[in-house]
């Protein structure tokens, strides 16, 4: 457990098991302690870098707007920190989204990709999500205070103050269009999309994010050669906020991590 000082943050990252590195980010509102159901079992068989983003969890927010690709730009300048020059990558919802945004701007620095129930598009979440996300502001962070994602912030983070400050960052990013389906159509690392079938993300969303990495358009052939690198699993039985916490989702990830597969070149 440590601080890493890089772009004027100072960015908390914690580090558990042992062998090639995966990385792991958190969904919003959210810290290094989101995987802690999942942490055991992915470590086993990984070293875990576990990072709690910009204004999240032990790392203090900086008076600048959140962006995806900045904070892209924080994981990329912490892997290059730790002397990582290649990793596994693996985000949550929000992270997803960070983590997406460091496969594009940074894709030397990524072997593998896992996108854990997270959106290409803004308009991939299912609309009542997008209507509450609309809403995150101070006035919503006080309403948080007393719930667990509150009392979890004010137990690790620098300055507890600055909860109204993140959730009013947080919503106009929130509410900020983007789509990068033609960067995703170009990835040149296999990706691992991991979805819940009680999603906040709607199975058609899913289905078009697996077409833009080859997935869907061909019968793989009988000996599965003519399959795509980038795999899709969903998961039964589990919501957006239950996915990150099971026992499936390791069992998910860790094969593909393992797994040679044919990148169409």
């Amino acid at each position: 457990m440590s601080y890493a000082d890089v772009r004027g943050l100072r960015i908390w990252y914690e580090v558990q098991g042992a062998g090639k590195p995966l990385v792991l980010l958190h969904g919003g509102y959210g810290s290094t302690g989101t995987f802690a159901p999942v942490r055991s079992a992915l470590a086993a068989r990984r070293r875990l870098i576990a990072v709690d983003l910009r204004g999240h969890g032990r790392t203090a927010g900086v008076d600048r707007p959140l962006r995806y690709e900045s904070m892209a730009d924080d994981v990329a300048a912490l892997l290059r920190h730790l002397d990582l020059p290649e990793v596994d990558l693996l985000g949550y919802s929000l992270g997803g989204g960070v983590a997406l945004r460091t496969a594009i701007q940074h894709p030397a620095l990524v072997r593998r990709l896992v996108l854990v129930s997270t959106p290409f598009r803004r308009g991939g979440w299912h609309p009542r999500v997008l209507a509450a996300m609309s809403t995150h502001d101070e006035h919503a962070a006080e309403r948080m205070r007393g719930t667990p994602p509150y009392e979890r912030y004010a137990k690790v983070a620098p300055r507890p103050q600055d909860w109204p400050a993140l959730w009013a960052r947080s919503g106009e990013l929130l509410r900020r269009d983007y789509d990068w389906s033609a960067e995703v159509a170009a990835l040149p690392m296999p990706v691992l999309l991991v979805f819940a079938d009680a999603d906040a993300i709607p199975m058609s969303h899913v289905t078009e994010f697996f077409g833009l990495l080859g997935g869907g358009h061909r019968d793989p052939g009988d000996d599965g050669s003519d399959r795509p690198a980038s795999r899709l699993s969903v998961l039964p039985g589990l919501t957006h906020d239950e996915v990150v916490a099971s026992p499936a989702l390791p069992a998910a990830v860790l094969p593909f991590l393992t797994h040679v597969a044919r990148v169409p070149g």
